[in-house]
């Protein structure tokens, strides 16, 4: 896809998330676009990014390691959305800006501890399995709730929000409920005052229904068909 359509579609999805954050009473300046750039190449990025989006997110660490030298990502915060396993940690610590799928204890505890033996703090989301799936990795939001209260053992990291995959929709609306839930355990956590944790980013919505995430309170959007095209998996 060339870069006038890519900012073609930046802009739609602009407007877009306006209307949906006008119509939920909020500010459309709150709500910030994650560019999902997995199977997309450098010049697509720079693409994404001249065109305005406020963040790139990509899935595979491989790809990160080959687009960075490329200076794909210049000029806006690089996000790890993507499973994670625990041997690649050490490419991300102190590189990437937020690592947006901590999805289990024995990842967080390898950030925690490779961001110490590197002096950084390391800024993450909590993943978090609202719709209870086997299929799909995370906490539960007990569990979540519970952890951000224990996140001073933690020192090498800093819990910045929440992130959530729900089910795929069947009707336009069906994922409202989960992202409602997600709005009512981040602003539980956020209501406390625990070490270690600063509640910024409820991250939620993807291509196909981020008005809806929207209108339920997410603070950044993960968006990569809507603005790439379709990814042709090899």
């Amino acid at each position: 896809m060339d870069a006038k359509t890519i900012a073609e579609n930046v802009a739609h999805i602009r407007e877009t998330m306006a209307q949906a954050a006008r119509s939920a009473g909020r500010a459309p300046e709150d709500i910030q676009l994650c560019a999902a750039t997995k199977m997309n190449d450098a010049d697509a990025v720079r693409a994404a990014i001249a065109a305005g989006v406020d963040c790139c997110g990509e899935n595979r660490v491989q790809e990160l390691q080959q687009k960075l030298p490329q200076g794909a990502y210049a000029g806006k915060p690089l996000h790890f959305i993507g499973r994670l396993q625990t041997n690649k940690v050490k490419y991300l610590v102190g590189t990437v800006d937020l690592i947006e799928s901590v999805d289990r204890m024995e990842l967080l505890e390898a950030i925690d501890k490779l961001a110490q033996k590197r002096g950084v703090v390391q800024r993450i989301l909590l993943e978090v399995n609202i719709a209870g799936q086997e299929s799909k990795a995370g906490f539960t939001a007990e569990e979540a709730a519970r952890l951000a209260a224990k996140m001073g053992d933690y020192p090498g990291v800093k819990l910045c929000g929440l992130m959530a995959i729900p089910p795929v929709s069947e009707h336009p609306g069906d994922n409202r409920i989960f992202f409602r839930q997600m709005r009512q355990l981040f602003v539980d956590i956020k209501g406390k005052t625990y070490d270690n944790v600063a509640m910024e980013c409820l991250s939620m919505g993807m291509s196909d229904d981020y008005p809806d995430a929207i209108a339920e309170g997410s603070t950044m959007i993960r968006v990569g068909t809507a603005i790439f095209g379709a990814r042709h998996y090899i």
